[in-house]
């Protein structure tokens, strides 16, 4: 008899989409023609991309003309970090850009942002303790020189949703010439995506997050903005990201959309349900659990997506614990993937205020559309075990049972 499986790493990458798939398959075998040809077999892999650039756009609230498809989620923040820098025409390079300070960025963004700003001399605004940007800070960050503020949707680590609409309103006051980004990716299945749209300038997804295939995103570029190229070649997607694009990707990735965003209230209200049912029973199974981000529950802020849930173990060493958890056929993880392995501990939790080693005693459990009462159960009755294990060991805090 084979063990329940229960993959609660959604955050990472969620399953593909039934409608994806199907979406994709005639693209990957019989019609492999590349779009920017001229016979009838490009012409039909052109119409297909044209087709998907139409879908994604009406999703996402915006013209198709405004959409530009990257390889991923990475390469569009790449490309509206580094491409908004670039711009400037007083701020052809690095040097210039890192004497004038003419990027803000969240601490708590991805990666992706951050290290592409970092590239630029960003300045880095601090956050709450639930993980929501600090207004008064940006107001302070703010001058006329900035070319770009950019501050996630949604953080793929705790769940918080930025004030992005408050932002753009500082940043427009403030610092009428700059760039306002947001990574959409972790945001876009949960919240309503023109109303993010209509706040920026910029907006960044990836298909794997919403149950499209891994290698595909898109970067949403407004009428009017201009951006500096970051790759060079070919003349595709107006000159903004040159390369063959990968129809059968693309065609997935708005098949995913579309499911994702017209099934998201129905799926937001079951997985919310899910994921409260998820965090109460491990609050209530040991001593020594805490909860990081904005309280869950409170119709009057929403401030958090209704799929993640990060806790922190006291006395439990994150890693050892997500051993033990795989062992028994569960999926979780210490944060972003693309950290998964490394030594450091998450640097969303200890922007929001937790020490080291408080950050490494926390896992990030993240549901998403497969996501089912089976898997959750599954995991209210092992970690208990898990932490009681690991505890056992070190000396920590009981189960709430032997308190």
């Amino acid at each position: 008899m084979g063990r329940v499986e229960a993959y609660l790493d959604h955050a990472s990458t969620s399953p593909l989409r039934p409608e994806a798939l199907a979406a994709m398959l005639p693209y990957l075998a019989e019609h492999h023609g590349n779009p920017s040809g001229a016979h009838r077999v490009a012409r039909r892999a052109r119409r297909a991309l044209d087709e998907a650039r139409e879908q994604v756009a009406a999703c996402l609230g915006c013209r198709p003309g405004e959409v530009v498809f990257t390889a991923t989620g990475t390469e569009a923040d790449n490309l509206a970090v580094l491409g908004a820098a670039g711009r400037v025409p007083d701020a052809p390079g690095r040097a210039a850009a890192l004497s004038q300070g003419r990027v803000l960025a969240g601490a708590v963004e991805h990666h992706a942002v951050l290290r592409a700003a970092a590239s630029v001399g960003a300045t880095v605004v601090p956050v709450d303790g639930d993980g929501l940007v600090d207004l008064a800070a940006l107001e302070a960050a703010l001058h006329p020189g900035v070319a770009l503020v950019s501050v996630m949707a949604a953080n793929n680590e705790v769940g918080a949703i930025e004030p992005i609409t408050a932002v753009a309103e500082r940043v427009r006051a403030l610092a009428p010439g700059a760039l306002v980004h947001t990574d959409a990716v972790a945001a876009v299945p949960w919240v309503d995506p023109p109303a993010l749209t209509a706040a920026v300038d910029l907006l960044s997804v990836a298909a794997h997050k919403f149950g499209g295939p891994k290698g595909a995103g898109a970067l949403v570029v407004r009428d009017g903005v201009s951006l500096a190229p970051v790759l060079h070649g070919g003349g595709q997607e107006r000159d903004r990201r040159p390369g063959t694009h990968d129809v059968a990707a693309v065609v997935g990735m708005a098949a995913a959309l579309h499911a994702a965003t017209t099934r998201r209230d129905e799926e937001a209200d079951r997985i919310g349900a899910l994921r409260d049912h998820l965090a109460d029973g491990l609050l209530a199974a040991a001593d020594g659990v805490t909860e990081h981000g904005p309280a869950r529950g409170d119709p009057g802020a929403p401030w958090r997506l209704p799929t993640i849930v990060n806790l922190r173990f006291e006395g439990v060493d994150n890693e050892e614990l997500l051993l033990l958890l795989d062992e028994e056929g569960i999926a979780a993880s210490a944060g972003a993937a693309c950290a998964s392995g490394a030594a450091e501990p998450s640097h969303v939790l200890m922007a929001m205020g937790l020490s080291r080693d408080e950050a490494r005693s926390a896992v990030r459990f993240s549901l998403g559309h497969s996501s089912t009462v089976a898997e959750v159960d599954h995991v209210l009755a092992v970690v208990p075990k898990a932490l009681e294990r690991l505890r056992t060991w070190t000396g920590g805090p009981a189960s709430a049972a032997d308190g």
